[in-house]
């Protein structure tokens, strides 16, 4: 009796896995890349440290490229000749008469140069940081902005080489810079060499100058600082045209690109940085200690039964 009961244990086969084990453990598999994937798209708290070296080398590879692109001097003199009689046929070709008449004023003229070659970096970085201190849950949204504005905006100096107003033939336009020995351009003077000369086309001065403004405009609570974001980008635009560096539709296809900014931006995280919450928020299906409910946040360090600390 003994043999015949170690032989049927020796006969036994392995029980077939259950479907609703399989079932389950595909779902949590499913469910856990989904997971995954909204962590990457849920705003996280900035890193300074990553941050900073992720601006560096976007702006470093951003001009590496830009300035590795073929000058192609001819097809952007010939473009500009195009775009200039475009704008005649518009009526909008008042570039020339605004540009000797800021000229003809010395100080502001020169104002304006150092504001060309400053104020597009300093007012950026500024702004890159008061959303990192003030806005975290929104900032990564905002940089999406910028990134992809800046991104696209490469396809255009390649696809649409062009000469800015100064570098016309004969279109009698006042190089600024120049003329008054002012630091000034990139594009200019002893800074001619280090830059593309014919990437006028979209103007990133407005791309990233509207960006400052709108984001300003939007999360900013005191009255005169909106109105300054809204005065940054319309005051560039009289400066870019002012000091020859570019035409009005070059402003134009900067802001074309950041509407592609904004659509890539809301098409990753389903909103508009705005729209996002102001703070990070803490992970979603966090434990929740026993006996708390459900509206009472959690705070690190702090035994359940303690009572909310008013503030």
């Amino acid at each position: 009796m003994g043999e015949s009961s170690v032989k049927s244990q020796e006969g036994r086969t392995a029980a077939p896995a259950s479907p609703i084990v399989d079932e389950a453990a595909l779902e949590a598999r499913r469910n856990d890349r989904l997971a995954r994937l909204r962590s990457l798209r849920s705003p996280g708290r900035p890193r300074i440290w990553f941050e900073v070296t992720l601006i560096a080398v976007s702006y470093w590879l951003y001009s590496l490229v830009r300035n590795a692109v073929p000058e192609q001097k001819a097809a952007a003199l010939a473009n500009a000749d195009r775009l200039w009689s475009v704008e005649k046929f518009l009526g909008i070709a008042v570039e020339q008469t605004v540009n000797h008449a800021m000229n003809s004023v010395t100080w502001l003229i020169v104002s304006m140069n150092y504001y060309y070659a400053t104020l597009h970096f300093i007012v950026t970085i500024g702004v890159l940081v008061w959303l990192f201190r003030f806005h975290p849950g929104r900032y990564a949204a905002a940089r999406l902005v910028l990134f992809a504005t800046t991104g696209v905006a490469l396809l255009g100096y390649y696809l649409f080489p062009l000469a800015p107003p100064r570098l016309m033939n004969g279109g009698h336009f006042i190089d600024t810079v120049l003329v008054h020995h002012t630091w000034g351009s990139m594009a200019s003077g002893n800074f001619k060499n280090m830059s593309n000369q014919y990437a006028a086309m979209p103007s990133m001065h407005i791309g990233w100058s509207l960006w400052c403004g709108l984001t300003v405009f939007a999360l900013a609570s005191a009255p005169w600082a909106r109105i300054l974001g809204l005065l940054y980008p319309a005051v560039t635009l009289v400066v870019i045209v002012s000091t020859a560096n570019h035409f009005w539709l070059d402003a134009v296809g900067g802001m074309a690109c950041l509407t592609f900014g904004f659509a890539v931006s809301y098409a990753w995280y389903g909103a508009l940085p705005h729209h996002l919450t102001k703070r990070v928020q803490a992970p979603r299906g966090r434990a929740r200690p026993a006996g708390l409910s459900a509206g009472t946040p959690i705070r690190a360090g702090h035994p359940a039964t303690e009572a909310p600390v008013r503030r």
